[in-house]
């Protein structure tokens, strides 16, 4: 059975509720769910003339999904603040062209809180914001903001390695 490399002793995967976002060089308060990192590339289905039985496929362009951050409303402006680089509130409707893209890191942790793997997402920039949740006075629920990230690609940070547990 094949086990990690550096915990030995370790046999279950890592969970999916200790993670954190940065940008900017910092991390982002309160964020509660991230969607999948997702990529696919397309198909092209081809056939030689002399093989009219058989199709070949081969790759074509890849695309990277949009990832969606979730998190309580809190009075921390850091989403608006980057929704409104795209979406300029002073009459305008420029963007910021030098700003409206960030590139994030997003960070998995294990158990002890410590980074067993990260992701760099390149160009990122707010195409959805979400600002106030239908409110319901019989719910028991948390208010959400969210926000949608078109991005132009992603990678493993191989910088990252397997830590050390104790």
């Amino acid at each position: 059975m094949a086990q990690f490399s550096v915990n030995t002793q370790r046999f279950d995967p890592y969970k999916n509720f200790k993670f954190r976002i940065k940008w900017d060089g910092k991390y982002v308060a309160g964020v509660s769910k991230i969607s999948t990192l997702k990529r696919s590339t397309e198909v092209v289905t081809h056939r030689e003339g002399g093989d009219p039985s058989h199709s070949r496929v081969s790759p074509a362009s890849s695309k990277h999904e949009p990832i969606t951050l979730e998190r309580g409303v809190t009075h921390d402006l850091e989403f608006e603040n980057w929704a409104n680089k795209v979406y300029n509130t002073d009459g305008d409707a420029a963007i910021s062209l030098k700003e409206f893209r960030k590139d994030l890191i997003i960070e998995l942790l294990n158990e002890q809180g410590v980074v067993a793997k990260a992701y760099k997402v390149y160009r990122c920039w707010v195409s959805e914001y979400t600002t106030l949740p239908e409110l319901d006075a019989s719910a028991n629920a948390i208010a959400i903001e969210s926000m949608v990230l078109q991005n132009e690609g992603w990678e493993r940070d191989t910088e990252v390695t397997e830590p050390s547990e104790t």
